[in-house]
């Protein structure tokens, strides 16, 4: 049977991770050992591992009604059950969005949102935080049949008043599609669910996969979380297309406004021709047969503004037919395998990049400070050693002469670090500065002054004017932001190259700091919403409706940005103040052994041949140290190095 490259890759890469978490922590608990680690230090290990176990790998469907997202996504993912997971039949499956996922502090379940939610400005992305909102269907992870009953809940749906459905946004008078469905006594059919979140353990999800499956083309219209958040944050997306329809006109606006160029990225959207077995027609021989599905590829190309070799085309139902019951020959022709392919060479390796870089700066970091702290034991050790041994058969007057030297070099010190603590001073109050600017209760300050104009204002004009401003302010908090930064590096510049000058501690650059990712991520959701509301004049209430939603759910992704830079300004601070905490406390440390060593010798409670061999064992003991250390950084340099080769050999594969 054909290896699943997807899974194995994804699985490999799980792998990886661990250990590459493993080599941290073998590295945080060395630390300990060597009672080397501090606060600051473990708080940012502890950072580092957090992210590695909580790395996710998002991968969206979408498609129009009946293009077989569902069937897909068994065929990739769900074959080893030996039946379909996900429902799967003729007509409309999938009625909300939908995640698959798992978090092991939860029990196996699906949790749905009532669709009676959309009725309010509330994101979904807020309902999460109230379980108590979802209605929880337990899952039986050791029934397939049973996972099959209770997966087939997402896709139920309820009758309500055309009001109602008006209210939900589910409703077009003006479409001439939602008039055929209303029933003759003027109900009409919705989904029973807003959204449905699937946990449970597959050992694919386990490891950070999140699916998410998505109802027809007309939600990611409707349903702001999909167009501001999932798909935006998806690192990859299916768009699926149907070898007998080709592109319709609403796959090409949706295609270009929501999922082919987002944020300018290309890499991990794939488009995937499904259906091609009802191309194959036992009245035309196999070249006429590859010929039309030829013309299909490049049609489909050219509408999207594709290179053919970016359309997979695959047969989703015979795919997981031929897995389900180990016909290689049916899996090949179904050409399932040559998109997990393409899909694993996308998503995998543009993912741990991102994931290497990150841990790659932080560790080389981490390991940095602490050589630097065993440099400068060493280099104390090493002038102790000079000193001692200077004082071999000299009498007491010497003795109490380098005494005399010391202390002073320990005042000049002290004074030192009356300057520090100003500078302390001085940093943290930078901090409340910067802090003010990126303050959260401003924010939110900021987004009830919009929601108020928005609610004033009917008419475009003035909705436009309140974005407009909106934007203005969070853009220009972020702009007080870089500068104030800018200023902190200044000042710590400063701070580090005097300490180094005066007292000889290490040169230590502050790290780079870049508000950048903030402001492209606000720009995208600017641009996104001026896209979907820059062509209405007075709005209908529908319209008014959709637009409330939309501000709503793009508010809780700024305040989620806003959110992310404040921890991450805080990491910042704190790394950039650490490695002077860290040798200061040191070189103080060494400055009070080397007088206390002077007074024992001078007061003979002490020999002079005893404590220099005693600062020889140290100097041994620190040179252990080193070598451990840089054997330590070999080795999670070795496991990115891994990443990259596999990389490559994947690519020449």
């Amino acid at each position: 049977m054909t290896n699943d490259n997807l899974v194995a890759q994804f699985e490999a890469y799980g792998a990886w991770r661990t250990n590459l978490s493993g080599s941290i922590n073998d590295y945080r608990n060395w630390l300990n050992e060597q009672e080397l680690n501090d606060a600051q230090t473990d708080l940012r290990i502890q950072h580092l591992l957090d992210r590695l176990s909580e790395d996710k790998l998002n991968v969206a469907f979408v498609a129009e009604f009946s293009r077989g997202k569902s069937e897909l996504i068994n065929a990739i993912f769900f074959a080893g059950y030996k039946q379909r997971l996900l429902p799967s039949s003729a007509g409309r499956t999938t009625m909300c969005p939908t995640e698959l996922l798992y978090d092991a502090s939860r029990e196996s379940s699906i949790q749905l949102l009532p669709i009676e939610t959309r009725g309010t400005d509330t994101t979904t992305t807020e309902y999460k935080r109230y379980p108590e909102e979802w209605h929880t269907v337990a899952l039986d992870t050791t029934s397939s049949d049973g996972m099959l009953v209770a997966f087939q809940q997402v896709s139920e749906t309820k009758r309500v008043s055309l009001e109602e459905a008006k209210n939900f946004g589910l409703y077009d008078e003006n479409d001439q599609d939602s008039m055929l469905s209303v029933h003759d006594d003027g109900t009409v059919d919705v989904p029973a669910w807003r959204h449905a979140i699937i946990n449970f353990p597959h050992p694919l999800l386990k490891q950070g996969l999140v699916i998410l499956d998505t109802p027809g083309l007309n939600a990611i219209g409707t349903e702001p979380e999909l167009t501001l958040n999932l798909l935006p944050n998806a690192h990859a997306v299916l768009f699926i297309l149907a070898a007998d329809t080709g592109v319709t006109k609403s796959d090409i606006e949706v295609w270009r406004h929501h999922i082919g160029n987002v944020q300018g990225r290309q890499k991990g959207r794939l488009v995937v021709l499904n259906k091609i077995d009802g191309l194959w027609d036992e009245l035309k021989n196999q070249d006429q047969i590859d010929a039309e599905l030829t013309k299909q590829i490049n049609t489909s190309a050219e509408l999207l503004g594709l290179s053919p070799s970016q359309v997979f085309p695959v047969s989703a139902q015979k795919g997981l037919l031929a897995k389900v019951n180990d016909d290689e020959a049916l899996l090949v022709k179904s050409r399932l395998p040559e998109l997990e392919k393409a899909l694993s060479e996308e998503l995998i390796p543009s993912k741990q990049e991102i994931v290497r870089d990150n841990t790659q700066s932080e560790v080389d970091d981490l390991i940095h400070s602490t050589q630097s702290i065993l440099e400068a034991r060493m280099a104390n050790i090493h002038e102790q050693l000079e000193e001692l041994k200077s004082l071999r058969g000299k009498n007491e007057d010497v003795i109490e002469h380098m005494m005399s030297k010391v202390k002073k070099d320990k005042e000049y010190f002290e004074k030192g670090l009356q300057r520090f603590q100003a500078l302390r001073s001085v940093f943290s109050q930078q901090t409340n500065i910067l802090f003010t600017h990126l303050g959260m209760e401003s924010l939110k300050d900021e987004v009830k002054s919009t929601r108020m104009a928005m609610v004033n204002s009917r008419f475009t004009k003035g909705i436009r004017e309140a974005m407009n401003n909106f934007f203005k302010n969070v853009n220009g908090s972020f702009g007080k932001s870089a500068e104030q930064i800018e200023e902190i590096k200044t000042m710590m510049n400063a701070m580090y190259q005097k300490f180094s000058e005066e007292h000889g501690l290490n040169s230590i650059t502050p790290a780079p700091f870049s508000t950048m990712k903030y402001v492209k991520e606000i720009g995208r959701l600017e641009k996104t919403y001026n896209e979907h509301f820059s062509t209405m004049a007075m709005l209908t209430n529908e319209q008014y409706s959709l637009t409330s939603k939309f501000f709503e759910t793009m508010a809780s992704r700024v305040v989620h940005v806003y959110e992310v830079a404040n921890r991450d300004v805080e990491n910042w601070l704190k790394a950039v103040m650490s490695p002077m905490e860290t040798q200061v406390r040191e070189h103080q440390l060494q400055l009070r052994r080397r007088l206390e060593s002077i007074k024992r010798i001078h007061k003979a409670t002490d020999t002079l041949e005893d404590r220099i061999s005693e600062l020889e064992h140290m100097n041994g003991s620190v040179n252990t140290q080193l070598t451990d250390l840089k054997i330590l950084h070999r080795q999670v340099e070795n496991m990115l190095a891994n990443a990259q080769n596999e990389e490559l050999m994947a690519s020449a594969g």
